[in-house]
């Protein structure tokens, strides 16, 4: 069963991907990210420590980590992290409410 991750995701990595030209996310293997499962990237101004209200969806297609090797990531990734190919699914201004807006999840 897939899943839905909502993460922070800072202007200058969520631009390209809300624009559908990055396809990839380097990520903390820490949330059981699968292929197939939903992210919400929000995206978050880490100086000023908010969300600045735009978001995206994106489908996870393909997973490279420790335990999901190809090639040489078995010896060069480390364990902790992954990396995640994506697909852009949508890509929207939401005003966040205010609870929302201080929140600092993900």
């Amino acid at each position: 069963m897939s899943k839905i991750h909502i993460l922070k995701s800072w202007p200058q990595f969520f631009a390209p991907i809300s624009e559908g030209t990055r396809t990839h996310e380097l990520r903390r293997n820490d949330r059981g990210f699968a292929v197939g499962d939903m992210l919400v990237l929000r995206e978050f101004e880490p100086q000023s420590q908010h969300y600045t209200g735009r978001e995206c969806r994106a489908e996870i297609t393909s997973m490279t980590s420790f335990a999901q090797p190809c090639a040489v990531s078995g010896e060069a990734l480390n364990a902790d992290f992954c990396i995640l190919s994506i697909r852009l699914v949508q890509a929207k201004d939401v005003k966040p409410t205010n609870s929302e807006a201080n929140t600092l999840a993900g």
